[in-house]
This record gives structure tokens, C-alpha cells and sequence, in this order.
């Protein structure tokens, strides 16, 4: 699986406007292919997340999109959505339920391959050494859907730097007890799980290759949405994040997820110091720019991007 060389830019849909109407023109510009039963992957966070994004953008969109249903998966540590129920509680309590919610994992989990792993990992070069993923459990339910919108509050993230698109799916897909312990690099019989023991590049390559599972699973029928909005430090996995610094910058959208995640960076690298040089640190000091390069080795689409 050698680099892909792509010789046209990829698209990335741009506005300043975080409304509804700013987010619908932006779907309405990636959304061709988005048929049948549309699942909307979205993080909703711990109860009462001090930086959430507003619920009234994904509440006049999902009115839009036909046949549609917000999917989530469980977590990995210790809380209320640790388990279905408590995390049917925080998704009330933080108003996601407008409309029908699919925990994907609450009847358990199911393998998807990671194409072209197995002979990519036996040529042995290109990539950090340490465990890889050549299938992870993602949520069951995942396959009742036809269409995925990758719907992403972009921010900090205490293991990756930040967290865009490939966040959401790469660890958000992978079912709570099976596959974000094969994405964050956990031995099944190891009791005391402590995540931040197990950061670095093999992490951000394992989170990359889960989340190449997942797009390979939709061929084709998959976009993105990232909203640059409450930009804070920490991802929405911690209630009470530190308050943003950062400006509120707009919504992006493309069918490539190395194109937006990298626009994103690219708009919050253009801020201010005195705005973004807590953000950046976070980034830098997880090598959270990893991500974009492992993709892009990985095939999974363009760093090159119109900004449209």
C-alpha cells in the first residue's frame, strides 16, 4: 500500500456563518451520494459539557437529512456512558434526544477489515513499529446504515492533539469494550486501564487505521462536517474542558477526510498567538499532526485542498 500520489486538489466547503443555514448550505455541497439510511456520527459528550456545541445546529439538520438517526458507540473508561443506559441518560440530559439515537454497540460489536493492512504491515517500512490493526470491532448496528455524515466538533484532544473527522470515527465507531481497546493498544486481561499511558504515534496510527475501516465499509457514501466553534483544549470526553481561547471560525465540509481535518488545522494555525498557542502546544506536544501524515500514507485522500 504505497503512498497515494493525488494530482487534483480536494474540496473543502467553507463558511464563517455557525447557523443552521450555514450548516445545511454546507451539507447541501458534499451530500450527492448520501442515500438510503443515514446514520449522523456525532460526540455527545459528558453531562452538562461546559463546551459543547450548540444543539440547535445538528437539531435543524438531522430535519433535513430523511431516514436519518444520530449513532454513537460507548466508551472505554469509567462514567455514565460507559454502559447503554447511563449513556441514554447523558444523551437526554445534553438534548440529543430530538430524534432517534442508535447506540451501535448496545447489541454488541462486529469486525471490520482494515483493506490492504495485512500486505502494508509485512512490507515493514513506512510506519512507526508497535502493534497495527488489520480489523476492529466497530458497533454492530453500524451495518444498518447506508450513508454516514461524520458530524465533528473540532478541538484539543488529551491523546491526539486534536480531535477532527478521523477522531470521531477512529475511536467514536470502535465499540466501547472491544475496539477502543484495540484502538488505544490495551492487553484484554489488563485490569487497570490508564490511557494516557499509551499515547504517541502507535496510537495515532491504530485510531487512523480504525478509522480507514469504517470509510472503506461506506465506499463512498460517507462526508464530513467539522465546526470550528468552542475551540477549547480539551475534547468533549472532559465535562468541564478548560474555556476556549480561541475564536469561534466557521463550518467546514468535504468528502475528504484528510483535505478537512487538515483545513481545520490550517484555520486554527492561522489565529492569533495570544488565541491558539495553548491549542497548538496540545497539538504539537501529541503530535497530533501525525494523523494527517498517516492518513495520507494510508491512501485515505488529499492534504491539498481548495478552501471554497
Amino acid at each position: 500500500m504505497a503512498k497515494q500520489e493525488l494530482s487534483e486538489k480536494s474540496n473543502v466547503f467553507f463558511t464563517k456563518d455557525i447557523s443552521v443555514n450555514g450548516l445545511l448550505e454546507i451539507y447541501s455541497r458534499i451530500n450527492k451520494e448520501m442515500t438510503g439510511k443515514v446514520g449522523i456520527k456525532l460526540h455527545t459528550g459528558e453531562p452538562h459539557g461546559t463546551n459543547l456545541l450548540p444543539i440547535e445546529l445538528i437539531k435543524g439538520l438531522q430535519a433535513k437529512i430523511p431516514e436519518s438517526a444520530i449513532v454513537e458507540c460507548n466508551v472505554l473508561y469509567p462514567g455514565p456512558r460507559y454502559e447503554t443506559a447511563g449513556h441514554r441518560e447523558t444523551i437526554k440530559t445534553n438534548g440529543f434526544d430530538f430524534c432517534p439515537v442508535d447506540i451501535l454497540d448496545e447489541e454488541g460489536d462486529v469486525m471490520l477489515p482494515v483493506q490492504g493492512m495485512k500486505e502494508f504491515l509485512a512490507k515493514g517500512q513506512g510506519y512507526t513499529s508497535g502493534d497495527h490493526l488489520t480489523e476492529v470491532a466497530v458497533g454492530k448496528h453500524l451495518l444498518n446504515y447506508d450513508s454516514l455524515l461524520v458530524y465533528t466538533h473540532f478541538k484539543g484532544h488529551m491523546m491526539g492533539g486534536f480531535g477532527g473527522s478521523l477522531k470521531n470515527i477512529g475511536i467514536g465507531i470502535a465499540s466501547g469494550h472491544v475496539g477502543k481497546k484495540q484502538v488505544h493498544g490495551f492487553d484484554f486481561g489488563q485490569p487497570n486501564l490508564n490511557l494516557m499511558d499509551h499515547i504517541g504515534p502507535n496510537f495515532l496510527e491504530r485510531m487512523v487505521e480504525s478509522g480507514k475501516a469504517t470509510i472503506e465499509h461506506f465506499k463512498g457514501h460517507i462526508v464530513y462536517i467539522n465546526v470550528l466553534k468552542n475551540i477549547s483544549i480539551d475534547c468533549d470526553c472532559i465535562g468541564n474542558g478548560v474555556a476556549p481561547k480561541c475564536e469561534d471560525i466557521g463550518i467546514l465540509g468535504s468528502t475528504d477526510i484528510v483535505a478537512i481535518d487538515k483545513a481545520s488545522l490550517d484555520l486554527v494555525y492561522k489565529l492569533p498567538a495570544e488565541q491558539n498557542s495553548d491549542i497548538i502546544e496540545r497539538i504539537e506536544s501529541r503530535s497530533g499532526s501525525h494523523q494527517i501524515e498517516y492518513m495520507m500514507t494510508l491512501g485515505m485522500g488529499n492534504s491539498d485542498y481548495n478552501l471554497i
